[in-house]
Formats: C-alpha cells, structure tokens, sequence
C-alpha cells in the first residue's frame, strides 16, 4: 500500500498495476507493534569487519545544534549496541545525503521519498529501503502543508495568486516535488510568476517556516502527519518539531492547502552492505519505540505507531515523478 488514499491516481489516473497489487499483498512486513523478539542484545557483530565505522547521514532543513542534539542519544545508542563506532554526518541540506551515498561515505540515512529516489537514481539502484516510520493510526504516510500567518488575510489556495511561496528544499518530497506535482494538475503554474509573485527556497522545512513567520514569503509548504491536533502542530513532523521547541505558536498560523498523502520517507542502506547488518538495523528499529521511546520520539520528530518494513516498490511512484520534474526541468532550460 503506497498511501491511505490513492495518490497513484493523482499521478497516472490508474491503480497500481495487478501484478505489483498481488507482490504487494503476498509480502507481509514486519512493524513494530507485533515485533516481539525484544530490543537486540549489545555486542560486536559478525558483520563488524565489513563495516568497521557506522556513519549515519542527517538530512538538512533543521539548524545543526538542535540537529545534533536530537540524535546524540541515538548515536550513543548504536555505537552501544552493535559496537562499532558510529558517527553522524549532518548533511547542510537535503542533497548532501544523496552525494554522501553516491560518494559511499554513510552506510545509512532516514531520508525523504524523493531524496531517496534521487539517491536510487544517482547511484543506479544503489541504494535500498529498509524500514519507515509509521503512524498514529498504523499508516506509513503523511501530508505538505501550505502554511500562512494568521494575519495575512490569506485563507485559500486561489487567494495565493500574486503571492509568495517558500519551498523548503528541491529535493524535499512534502517541501517542493509533490507540492509542485499536485499544484500543477490543478491548473496552476508554479515556474515564473504567471501564478505567484515568486517562488524560492527557505532553505529546509523550519527555516521556510520561519521565513513565513519573519513575513519574508507570504507562504511555505512543509510537512506533517496530518493527525492529532492541528494546534499542537499534528501528532509529527516540522510543524510539531516546532511547537515542541517553542519556535511556533500554531494559532499564529493558517492551512490553506492539504495535500493527498505521501508514503513516509525510508531508512536507506547501500546495497552492497552485508544482509546481515541490514538485518540488526531493521530490528534497532522495530524495537525501539518500545525499549527507548524517548529516543524514538527524539529521532522521529513526535511519535508514532513505530516503524515498519517496507521495500522499493513502495516508492516507485515517487521516482517516476521525480523523472518527470527532472525532464521539465531540462525543458524549461
């Protein structure tokens, strides 16, 4: 299942072909809510002298400080657990996991749909899911949210026109690909300024937001799960990360525009990295709300439901939209 609701549709006005619906339903993943083998046991691992250092890629789009700062319990963690050193490389923005992979300098990110399409076609398959986040309600999706001041007096889509929208990051999926995939089969022209007054980029999803907050664009578009209370900034996500840390207040703010679901970003591995280590990252994971779920909720931005398998046929929709942003991109130059 790519989403709750069928964005296949928005893209290609057809279902899921039925011999990938029958693969997709012969495979049962694992999720956290019924992995009961436990958090795994600390020691050195077998696989330890194919992979002598763990370094771990951090997406961009927060400020560093609180970045490193998130995840410095969950590096701790690692490096605990399966005894090799573990480091973290926080990536400037969200291209710099991608390069980081096709250079073969990490093991391992949690990255967006469309920075892992961009990573799979960069390396030629060279990449593979391995697990992701899942929701409140147990669905491995989320949505992109166009947000305003309250006080912009802007309280719709068609009252965007001559306005300026902030995307987050070009290789962000909720923050710039499906906005622009969604926008434009709505009739509206999101290149030039036939539409909006301008377009540009924050600079990564909270500093969108906060470009939007200092009234330097009239609106951004970043990402959320769409569940809980809205006043709270939903359940997880940019706008809940942002509440939690006191940078936003959502009653100063407006949704004007919701997006059909997404399929949650995945935890990605090379491919050529032993089955066996894939196998001990999977199960850290399926295992850690549960034994560590401050760290879980730490890494994951809020909380959720746990994590769950899945593979890359889950994401094939989101590279061939990311095909096909890359070929009107060569168009227009």
């Amino acid at each position: 299942m790519i989403t709750r609701r069928s964005l296949a549709g928005l893209a290609a006005g057809a279902a899921l072909t039925p011999a990938l619906a029958r693969a997709q339903a012969a495979w049962t993943p694992r999720r956290t809510e019924t992995f009961t083998d436990g958090f795994p046991a600390a020691g050195r691992r077998p696989w330890v002298d194919q992979v002598p250092q763990l370094r771990v890629g951090l997406l961009g789009g927060e400020n560093e400080a609180d970045r490193m700062g998130r995840f410095g319990p969950y590096r701790e963690l690692l490096e605990r657990t399966f005894g090799v050193p573990t480091r973290l490389f926080p990536a400037s923005d969200f291209a710099g996991v991608q390069q980081a992979f096709a250079a073969r300098q990490i093991e391992v990110a949690a990255m967006g749909a469309s920075g892992y399409a961009g990573a799979w076609l960069d390396t030629n398959g060279g990449v593979e899911p391995l697990l992701t986040a899942q929701e409140a309600d147990g669905s491995i999706s989320y949505v992109s949210v166009m947000i305003t001041r309250a006080d912009s007096g802007i309280t719709s889509l068609e009252q965007m026109r001559g306005k300026s929208l902030a995307w987050a990051d070009p290789n962000s999926t909720s923050g710039y690909l499906i906005p622009r995939f969604a926008l434009r089969r709505q009739g509206i022209a999101v290149d030039g300024t036939a539409y909006f007054s301008r377009t540009g980029f924050g600079g990564g999803h909270e500093q969108a937001v906060v470009a939007v907050l200092q009234r330097q664009y009239d609106a951004a578009v970043t990402w959320a799960s769409g569940q809980g209370d809205v006043n709270e900034g939903y359940t997880r996500g940019n706008l809940r990360a942002m509440v939690d840390k006191g940078m936003l207040n959502m009653r100063d703010m407006r949704i004007i525009w919701t997006s059909e679901p997404i399929v949650n970003g995945p935890h990605a591995a090379r491919v050529d990295l032993p089955p066996a280590f894939k196998e001990d990252w999977k199960r850290f994971h399926l295992a850690l709300p549960t034994a560590h779920p401050e760290i879980y909720r730490q890494v994951e931005r809020g909380a959720g439901t746990g994590y769950r398998e899945v593979r890359h046929a889950d994401y094939e929709l989101i590279v061939e939209i990311r095909r096909e942003e890359a070929a009107a991109r060569r168009r227009r130059t």
